[in-house]
């Protein structure tokens, strides 16, 4: 197996010393380039003269490349050091290994990763609070982070929730008409897994932010009404709030969903499922959402109890 990272520092620090006119052009072929196969995967053009492309998108969470100048040395030098890239390679590999050590063979052979400087004045790196990740394509997982002592401290569990989405859909086909029911069952199980390997600490606002009295008279009823709600621009509110979801141009009316509820709904959820049945992380994640969903029944109908340390 082999783990390739794409060192954002070098290329951000080469995009600090070079020409106006060159910074988005190193940005998109030197950062953004090799996960060319990622982006068409997802149907993102990888340039555009229509305004949308892989660093437009990029643009909306991270900082821009016409941005990348001496005064952001001091982000750059946090993410610089061989000990970062160590501790996420580790990170990364560890993961990868809760599968291979189980007996569970990965199809994907070749992983590439970067970490991207993250933009705080950008709605989506906020509400995010400065910390997410992209890992649903496998063989590549991106990091999103405005680097400060806690956020660093938490990156590793960001880089754990990728992977199991990373392994997940090595072996569940990914369906454009995806339903709401498989995306909170994926969050569910990429959260718990980072869980698993970091603590109850490591878990994001995603989770966090969404207290009993939420979770129970809020987002349960409307996630359980709407299981079978298919296409990403139809269950993005459901699973991401109305607010990142507007952000995003996904919906175009609230249906008043808190932010992120779907991931908060998922992860006590995938909870609930493996104190019933006894089952691993590990091998949940290769579970079907139906497998998942046939066995929590009475999960929608109790009162679950957020707890936090």
């Amino acid at each position: 197996m082999q783990i390739t990272a794409i060192r954002s520092d070098q290329i951000y620090r080469t995009m600090m010393t070079a020409a106006p006119a060159d910074k988005t052009d190193l940005y998109r072929q030197q950062l953004l380039g090799p996960f060319r196969e990622k982006w068409d995967i997802q149907h993102i053009p990888f340039e555009s003269d229509d305004g949308f492309d892989v660093v437009t998108m990029s643009n909306m969470m991270n900082i821009a490349p016409h941005n990348m100048d001496d005064s952001m040395k001091d982000q750059v030098t946090r993410i610089a050091s061989e000990s970062f890239w160590q501790s996420c390679q580790q990170a990364i590999e560890e993961s990868l290994a809760q599968f291979t050590n189980h007996g569970i063979q990965l199809p994907v052979l070749h992983y590439t990763y970067t970490v991207l400087l993250g933009d705080m004045n950008r709605p989506l790196m906020r509400i995010n609070e400065g910390l997410c990740g992209d890992g649903g394509i496998p063989g590549y997982i991106i990091a999103n982070i405005v680097p400060d002592h806690e956020r660093l401290a938490r990156l590793p569990a960001v880089l754990a929730h990728e992977c199991n989405h990373n392994v997940r859909y090595q072996f569940i086909r990914w369906n454009p008409n995806v339903t709401l029911a498989e995306m909170i069952v994926s969050e569910g199980l990429a959260e718990n897994f980072a869980e698993a390997m970091y603590g109850q600490q490591a878990l994001g606002p995603w989770v966090t932010r969404t207290d009993t009295d939420m979770l129970n008279q809020n987002v349960k009823p409307l996630i359980h009404d709407h299981l079978q709600l298919t296409g990403l621009q139809a269950i993005s509110p459901y699973l991401y709030g109305d607010k990142i979801a507007s952000m995003q141009s996904h919906a175009t009316s609230a249906v008043g969903m808190p932010y992120a509820g779907g991931y908060a709904c998922g992860y006590h959820l995938v909870h609930y499922y493996l104190k019933q049945t006894g089952i691993s992380i590990t091998e949940a994640t290769l579970q079907s959402a139906e497998t998942i969903l046939a066995a929590t029944g009475d999960f929608w109908h109790e009162t679950t109890q957020v707890h936090r340390t």
